[in-house]
């Protein structure tokens, strides 16, 4: 009982930890990644011209970022469900939503550069980590129902 109260604290801290990252990438997101959408999307865009950009920079911006994201959710995927499985499952998921995603985006920013609301939330879920949100869910009800 006394063990498994003490692991329960540790995968408490843990996951705080974890979850405190993920807010500190948000906190200092314009000082560590290139993205001239940030300021973009804060202001009156409706009205606004896209700004100047360097796709490569942004690429760059974008990647790390989602695998900053990316690399922190797998590791809370880890302490909450202690299943290699699920995180190798959720890593390849991961990489193939990066992919879908990143083309969209380029897309969106090179043929419907009107479209600032669809170019918005497909953006969001690159620098975001929403998928989480949705991961952990999924995988305690798979796991009560085993």
């Amino acid at each position: 009982m006394q063990k498994n109260l003490h692991q329960n604290k540790v995968k408490l801290v843990l996951g705080l930890l974890l979850v405190f990252l993920l807010a500190l990438i948000r906190e200092f997101e314009t000082q560590l990644f290139y993205d001239p959408f940030l300021t973009f999307f804060k202001s009156e865009y409706a009205t606004l011209p896209f700004p100047k950009y360097e796709p490569f920079r942004l690429f760059l911006g974008l990647l790390l970022r989602y695998g900053l994201n990316s690399l922190l959710s797998l590791a809370l995927l880890y302490v909450i469900f202690e299943d290699r499985d699920i995180v190798k499952f959720s890593g390849v998921l991961f990489a193939v939503f990066f992919v879908v995603l990143l083309l969209a985006f380029f897309y969106i920013l090179s043929f419907h550069n009107q479209n600032y609301l669809l170019l918005f939330y497909v953006r969001r879920f690159l620098i975001q980590p929403i998928f989480i949100l949705l991961f952990i869910p999924g995988f305690y009800y798979q796991k009560r129902l085993k």
